[in-house]
């Protein structure tokens, strides 16, 4: 006897359908499963033969053939549990045939027959929702109920949630009702509540505090570089209080990223605040750009729609920080492996911080450095200029004086106050840009444009480029370099409320290149 059950899976954080073709026949006992099954997947015998008997259900020894379509495509983790169980008892006919073709089916299974929370479940919503936006056959996905919150975010599917393999069965044999499981978009993004850290808990810095305004603003990678206890942790982690709120849009990529990679809070539908990934100076490259034999998200696509912050970045393994040169370019990884090429999304914006040399004080007015300058120049050099040009805002954090570090009425603007001004030049960039795209990708922020774009929106004035060809000559800069001064001093405009970009935009854009002076 043959039946056919559609399950779904994963690869990279797109999801696709499986077709799971179960046929019981005569002969020797034996349970095989075929369709480039990896370990768990060729394991699940064991699990579906416990569950189906410990349910209350008779299994009869058999020879089991279980068939993944398409064969092509590496199967991986334990989701088709639940399909093969119930393509098992549908073969005997235990279950009814009607609504197996009506819905995807994906669980894990216990011994006891009780299903566990899985991962990646989103992509694999979004993929069914495109399937009966197509006038497919598909209504819905029957799952684990742990997972039904997440999957509910999805309009147009029905989400069935099941505890475990029994009540599946009785709900596919109309024997009981399920109510499809239902969250309210508007609930979820009501739940966002303040951060609990604010910029005005940063005592002075008021310039790195403007330069970090307009990063945030034009979406521009900074890097901060100052001595030991100046406080530049302590900005990058309250960069995202000024960074506008997630989209839906933006909620979904980035909720999927996540969600693949097993890392979604439990409860939570959607992340609804931007993410701040901050990995350790230990971190192997494959980990920070993502890939393995089975290509996952890494800190890069884990940052997208959100910050990537490297703290004491020349203690970054060299290699690891040179692969993030395409990324950063291109907002996206490409990961090639034998049997696979994939591709994920990567719009992050980069923050760095770092000391001026090993010891941290060359430049201090607070504590004398002791390192020679053949030190100070080896330490700078672990940053390649081909990463550097990559970064629009070079700036230098300096010591507090004891009189900022002790005036409790040293603090500044609030959060909410410079989030209002960033989102405010947001809009600004997405009037801008609503119908351009480029290379397949909207563009949103002044940071995305290519040459093109600066041509066009970056326009100088005579004094404008007087200034910049000065500044060019003195400080070495290359072409992208000069690029990155016109973005800024875009978005500085913007901040302002400026048509053109004038003088002093380009003068405080200059400005945001001091690393330039501990290099050369």
């Amino acid at each position: 006897m043959l039946s056919k059950v559609y399950s779904a899976s994963v690869i990279g954080i797109e999801g696709y359908i499986v077709t799971v073709e179960v046929d019981i026949s005569p002969g020797m006992p034996v349970f095989s499963t075929v369709g480039l099954p990896d370990r768990a997947v060729s394991e699940s015998k064991e699990r579906v033969i416990s569950a189906i008997r410990n349910s209350g259900f008779d299994y009869q020894h058999k020879k089991i053939t279980v068939n993944l379509a398409p064969a092509d495509i590496k199967k991986e983790g334990g989701g088709f549990d639940l399909p093969i169980a119930i393509g098992i008892l549908s073969a005997e006919n235990i279950v009814k045939h009607e609504l197996l073709s009506k819905y995807i089916i994906i669980g894990e299974l216990a011994l006891d027959g009780t299903l566990r929370e899985l991962k990646g479940i989103l992509p694999i919503s979004l993929t069914i929702k495109k399937l009966i936006s197509s006038k497919n056959y598909v209504e819905g996905i029957i799952l684990p109920a742990a997972n039904a919150y997440e999957s509910a975010v999805v309009d147009g599917i029905k989400v069935i949630p099941v505890t475990n393999l029994k009540e599946a069965i009785m709900f596919l044999n109309n024997e009981i009702v399920i109510e499809p499981y239902k969250v309210s978009k508007e609930n979820i993004f009501s739940e966002q509540s303040e951060y609990e850290i604010d910029f005005n808990e940063v005592k002075g810095q008021e310039f790195a505090k403007r330069a970090l305004e307009i990063a945030c603003a034009g979406g521009h990678n900074v890097i901060m570089i100052g001595p030991p206890g100046t406080g530049k942790s302590m900005l990058a982690k309250r960069i995202p209080t000024i960074l506008p709120p997630l989209t839906f849009e933006e909620a979904l990529e980035t909720t999927k990223i996540h969600s693949v990679a097993g890392l979604l809070p439990k409860t939570k539908s959607l992340l609804i605040t931007r993410p701040f990934r901050a990995p350790h100076h230990t971190i192997s490259n494959i980990a920070l750009i993502g890939g393995g034999v089975y290509p996952k998200p890494g800190e890069v696509s884990l940052a997208h729609n959100g910050i990537l912050f490297l703290d004491e970045l020349p203690e970054f393994h060299r290699d690891a920080l040179e692969v993030l040169r395409q990324p950063l370019e291109t907002h996206e990884v490409c990961i090639s492996r034998a049997n696979s090429t994939l591709t994920f999304p990567a719009n992050f914006m980069l923050v760095a911080a770092m000391n001026p040399c090993p010891c941290g004080y060359y430049g201090s007015n607070v504590r004398e450095c002791n390192c020679n300058p053949f030190v100070i120049q080896k330490y700078m050099n672990k940053i390649s200029g081909p990463l550097l040009d990559r970064i629009d805002i070079h700036l230098e954090v300096p010591s507090l004086k004891v009189s900022e570090i002790t005036d409790d009425n040293n603090t500044g603007e609030n959060s909410k106050t410079i989030r209002e001004r960033v989102i405010n030049a947001r809009k600004i960039q997405l009037e801008r840009f609503k119908n351009i795209i480029i290379q397949g990708r909207k563009i949103y922020t002044n940071s995305q444009m290519n040459s093109k774009l600066i041509r066009k929106y970056c326009k100088l004035n005579d004094t404008s480029k007087k200034l910049i060809k000065t500044a060019i000559e003195r400080l070495g800069l290359s072409a992208r370099a000069y690029d990155r001064i016109l973005k800024v001093a875009r978005t500085i405009a913007d901040i302002e409320n400026k048509t053109d970009i004038e003088s002093q935009h380009i003068s405080e854009a200059i400005q945001y290149r001091t690393i330039d002076r501990f290099v050369h």
